[in-house]
């Protein structure tokens, strides 16, 4: 399965490049598992940095990001077959899951409940 793993990435960081760095390495952390257990891990930001980075963005949040950033995961929801939700407030990972959620796509908020990943 493609599987979006959906966290904090910009959330609470302030715009602190360090921060956002960090929780992206959060997010990335349970990427290998998925990949042991068959899957194909996605991010969104893996996707949405170099389109931004490409189109000139110059500052996170931006208009330039929040054209982006966003519609991104959306676009990545069309594809993906479940959303790995990981801790952490984050207004654009609820959004992946309610978009999740209304397009019948499962959402884990446990690795373990990932199949193939018990």
């Amino acid at each position: 399965m493609l599987i979006l793993i959906a966290g904090p990435y910009r959330s609470g960081t302030g715009d602190d490049p360090e921060k956002m760095a960090a929780n992206l390495q959060r997010l990335e952390q349970p990427s290998h598992r998925l990949f042991q257990a068959g899957h194909v891990p996605m991010i969104g930001e893996w996707v949405a940095l170099p389109v931004w980075n490409a189109a000139g963005g110059k500052a996170v949040g931006d208009d330039l990001y929040e054209e982006i950033f966003h519609p991104v995961a959306c676009r990545l929801l069309q594809l993906c077959d479940g959303v790995l939700r990981l801790e952490g407030e984050s207004k654009g990972a609820d959004n992946d899951v309610r978009i999740a959620r209304e397009r019948g796509i499962p959402v884990w908020h446990r690795i373990e409940d990932v199949p193939g990943c018990a």
